[in-house]
């Protein structure tokens, strides 16, 4: 992998994943309440739902989504 091919794909990453732990954090997980791979496992996906849920609500009060593709992304998660 070229120097260039590498800076591209952090880049990407800067733009995709970084703002969505930004905004994790800033909703108020800083850290694990539990100890144990599973446990942090369970309560991470707990933040990860929570997240997505709330960006879907933004979405329908925004007009962006309607109620049917919601229910679509529910139902295939």
């Amino acid at each position: 992998m070229s120097e260039s091919s590498a800076k591209e794909i952090y880049g990407k990453r800067k733009v995709i994943v970084e703002p969505v732990f930004g905004q994790v954090k800033n909703s108020g997980f800083r850290g694990f309440s539990v100890r144990g791979y599973e446990k942090a496992a369970g309560e991470f996906s707990l933040v990860c739902t929570a997240h997505n849920v709330k960006k879907m609500m933004k979405a329908l009060l925004k007009g962006v989504a309607d109620l049917e593709s919601v229910k679509m992304a529910l139902m295939a998660a």
